[in-house]
């Protein structure tokens, strides 16, 4: 029986658990690998970090997500294909690993987060400051 998001612990599951697909996708895999070149060992406890602090709200992040990604939209367009396919990953993985409230709430959470971003990055006022 799948338990719901409780502690950090169910966070280090999800995030280590999502960013694996993440990787193996052919869609946005590459900008995470070849784009970006993350490094996992200190990107992933950044978003133990993240997530902790958007579901628990504990003020543990440090860091402004949307400075990181402006600056990858500029080595590669993420358009709403791109983003759609992380809220899918997030979501499967998710679903596939709890149930319950918090696991509602963090979907919740992750569709505005995107959603938000892809707003951000593809407006038109964004697309005239960047150029």
């Amino acid at each position: 029986m799948k338990n719901d998001i409780n502690c950090r612990e169910d966070i280090i599951l999800l995030v280590d658990t999502f960013y694996n697909k993440v990787q193996k996708n052919n869609k946005i895999g590459p900008i995470f690998t070849e784009v970006a070149k993350v490094n996992w060992a200190h990107h992933l406890p950044k978003m133990y970090d993240f997530w902790e602090s958007i579901l628990f709200g504990k003020a543990i992040y440090k860091g402004n997500p949307m400075l990181t990604h402006f600056a990858l939209n500029n080595k590669t367009p993420l358009k709403e294909t791109e983003f759609n396919t992380w809220k899918e990953i997030f979501f499967e993985t998710v679903d596939e690993l709890f149930t319950g409230q918090n696991a509602e709430i963090i979907k919740q959470k992750a569709q505005s987060i995107a959603d938000l971003m892809h707003f951000k990055l593809n407006s038109p006022k964004q697309r005239i400051n960047i150029v």
